[in-house]
Formats: structure tokens, C-alpha cells, sequence
């Protein structure tokens, strides 16, 4: 079978943004589309909220069963080792968003 046959793989993040109060921790495929929706108030009932002040890190996947089980694990961590695992996976400048 071809290569065409197959639809490209997408690359998953694992993403964690500083809020008014507190962190949220997501996955999205579109880094830059999903920041801006939480921006607008159009992201997850946390971030409408407690707006985001921030993007902190994120850390790409091979496949959204990866950032999902990445996801799960990072949300049981206490904000301050959140914000500590964000400094190993910084923002990729490719999706470098606008603060909201």
C-alpha cells in the first residue's frame, strides 16, 4: 500500500497555560487555535473562568492516546511541579501565540 493511502500522522500536544487562578492543563493538535479559542472564551469552562494570563510548555505526542495518558498524569501533579515540568517543554516558537 502507498503512502498516500495513509493520512499524514499529526503531532499531539500536551500544553499547560497559566490562568488567573491556578494552571489548566489540555491537549489539542493546533496549539495556536486552541490558545486563541481559550483566549476568546471559547476553550474549556475552567479557562472561561479564569482566563489565560499565559502559555507555559508543551510537549508534543505521536498520537492523542500519548498526550491523553501524558494529560492525565500531569493534572494529578501540584501546580508548583506542573510549572517545573513546564520549564523542560517550553512553548514551541512555531506556535508562538499573541498573550491574551
Amino acid at each position: 500500500m502507498s503512502e498516500a493511502a495513509f493520512p499524514p500522522a499529526e503531532t499531539w500536544y500536551l500544553y499547560l497555560l497559566e490562568c488567573r487562578r491556578g494552571t489548566y492543563a489540555g491537549i489539542t493538535n493546533n496549539l495556536a487555535k486552541r490558545y486563541r479559542a481559550h483566549c476568546a472564551g471559547k476553550g474549556a469552562r475552567y479557562t472561561r473562568a479564569n482566563p489565560p494570563l499565559a502559555p507555559l510548555g508543551a510537549q508534543p505526542f505521536a498520537d492523542r492516546a500519548a498526550a491523553s495518558r501524558a494529560e492525565y498524569a500531569l493534572k494529578q501533579l501540584r501546580a508548583e511541579h506542573k510549572r517545573r515540568w513546564a520549564a523542560h517543554w517550553p512553548w514551541p516558537p512555531e506556535e508562538a501565540c499573541s498573550p491574551c
